[in-house]
């Protein structure tokens, strides 16, 4: 059977582009396409892929929590974390959340074609300058591990959905807009920003957003 591969990016070119390269090998097939986080979770529990290829920056879930939900709600599936930023803190983030491998999006496709393969053997792949990365953290701060550990406490303490809610405030939704996308209702909405506030000591929406912004859940305008 040829290893089934999801692919989450919010560009429908770079989908495409990926899906026509991939197919082009006799064991990789490409079942599905989400142009976001939240639309991958739900197509990974739809389709069960082998392997997710997952784009960090996404509206509405980023890459890197949809990696969170999806490793903890289906333990078969690979994250291979495809993406543009080659500092440290997103392949560490990457690590942490739970993915297999990080891949760069200028990397050969023989390389992902690679990566796929090997995570989908439970392997991990790295590419070269992530690789490097990680060691010069692992020298600093030892072994990553799957907690977050590297996040200030205030941050870990946060659930999944306070940092849905988190993402979805700093991208300008209002409480209505927010309930509904979550389906949640509105109320319970500003509970979460109630807690979000209170657990981060932030008073106000714009240090909310400033506080997204410096953990990596929303790029900077």
């Amino acid at each position: 059977m040829p290893i089934q591969v999801l692919i989450a990016d919010d560009h429908a070119l770079m989908r495409s582009g990926l899906k026509a390269l991939l197919e082009r090998s006799a064991d990789i097939r490409v079942v599905a396409e989400a142009s976001d986080g939240r639309e991958a979770v739900a197509l990974i529990a739809q389709h069960r892929p082998d392997v997710v290829l997952m784009d960090v920056t996404m509206d509405g879930l980023n890459g890197l929590e949809a990696t969170v939900h999806a490793v903890r709600d289906h333990r078969d599936v690979r994250v291979i974390v495809l993406s543009m930023h080659k500092s440290e803190e997103y392949v560490v983030h990457a690590l942490q959340a739970g993915a297999s491998g990080y891949v760069s999006k200028d990397a050969a496709t023989t390389e992902l074609e690679a990566a796929i393969r090997a995570v989908t053997h439970g392997k991990t792949h790295l590419s070269p300058d992530a690789s490097q990365r990680v060691a010069e953290y692992q020298e600093r701060f030892g072994e990553i591990s799957v907690q977050r550990t590297s996040e200030p406490q205030a941050q870990r303490q946060l659930t999944l959905r306070e940092r849905e809610v988190l993402q979805l405030i700093a991208e300008g939704q209002t409480m209505q807009e927010i309930g509904r996308i979550l389906g949640i209702s509105t109320k319970t909405v500003e509970t979460h920003r109630y807690r979000l506030m209170d657990r981060l000591n932030i008073h106000h929406v714009a240090g909310l957003v400033r506080y997204a912004v410096r953990i990596g859940l929303v790029q900077p305008v």
